[in-house]
């Protein structure tokens, strides 16, 4: 079965087109590699309002998986956290503590980031980094598990545990 995702950037410089998005691509490729359709890419710059609104449209348009990549850090101007746990349900906190400790393997600020993932109905949300380097090494390194969990949500497969 194929899936489908959605792509968020958010960035001032790269909303203004000041800068290219290269995390896009990286993103892109990686879901494309595992079996999902990117059905839709939308760069925003660093406005909770904005990505609340689109995380919720996407969610209203049944993709399975949102892929958000920048605003994670500690500047002011970082948000996605916050409108992400705005919209879901339900953390999935050990996706995050795998991304953080995969990141540790590159470089201690991994520490840094204060991404989440969550769930809501039937959509998965993953904050990644800005970084291409940072998206590549942690979706890579997620991917697999999330689709158990697409799976999981869509009553494909009854159990996340270990047989």
């Amino acid at each position: 079965m194929k899936y489908k995702a959605a792509i968020i950037t958010l960035s001032d410089s790269r909303y203004l087109g000041e800068n290219k998005d290269l995390s896009k691509e990286v993103i892109s490729n990686i879901l494309q590699e595992s079996n999902f359709e990117v059905v839709s890419y939308t760069i925003l710059p660093d406005d909770f309002g904005k990505l609340k609104k689109e995380l919720i449209n996407q969610i209203n348009n049944n993709v399975n998986l949102v892929v958000t990549t920048g605003g994670t850090g500690l500047s002011p101007k970082d948000i996605t956290p916050e409108a992400t746990k705005a919209v879901i349900d339900r953390e999935i906190l050990g996706i995050m503590e795998a991304v953080r400790a995969n990141g540790l393997k590159y470089t201690k600020r991994a520490m840094l980031t204060r991404g989440v993932c969550g769930i809501k109905e039937k959509t998965i949300i993953l904050n990644l980094p800005g970084s291409p380097k940072a998206c590549k090494e942690n979706l890579e390194f997620v991917l697999p598990t999330l689709i158990h969990g697409i799976e999981s949500l869509l009553g494909k497969v009854s159990e996340c545990g270990r047989k």
